[in-house]
């Protein structure tokens, strides 16, 4: 499994490059101030953070307790994305209504927007991330499989 500074680093770089591309992007599509995005973006990617943390420890002691090992085939990865988006759901509609005094479905109508970005950008991320810090005990796993 993972150590703690290497989930940490994970949580980290993965909220960076996503406030990178998602801020200016949503405000563009939602035409809304920069800032109001940013405000939402900021303030959901640090929860986003701490739920990145908990769920992926959570879902790594699953897959070693249900098979034994932590490496995600496809189908894993896409119901691991899912799964996340949907805890994220739950607690940030609510909030993005609050502070855009929109109702809650538009929130949850921009929230789901913004959740298909990150079930893609996710897959992409964490794919990208596994291959270019790899567990020592995948390294083997790679090298068995051919």
């Amino acid at each position: 499994m993972r150590s703690t500074s290497d989930r940490i680093r994970h949580a980290i770089s993965f909220e960076v490059i996503a406030l990178g591309i998602i801020t200016p992007l949503g405000a563009w599509v939602y035409s809304l101030p920069l800032h109001d995005i940013g405000v939402i973006s900021v303030g959901s990617a640090t929860i986003a953070m701490l739920w990145n943390y908990v769920y992926n420890l959570g879902f790594d002691h699953a897959m070693q307790h249900l098979a034994g090992g932590t490496a995600k085939t496809v189908a894993i990865r896409i119901l691991h994305a899912a799964l996340f988006e949907a805890g994220l759901l739950l607690v940030l509609a609510p909030l993005i209504a609050w502070y855009l005094v929109v109702s809650l479905w538009h929130a949850v109508v921009m929230d789901v927007s913004f959740s298909l970005f990150y079930m893609v950008y996710a897959f992409v991320f964490n794919w990208a991330y596994d291959r270019i810090f790899p567990i020592p005990q995948w390294r083997y796993w790679d090298q068995a499989a051919g």
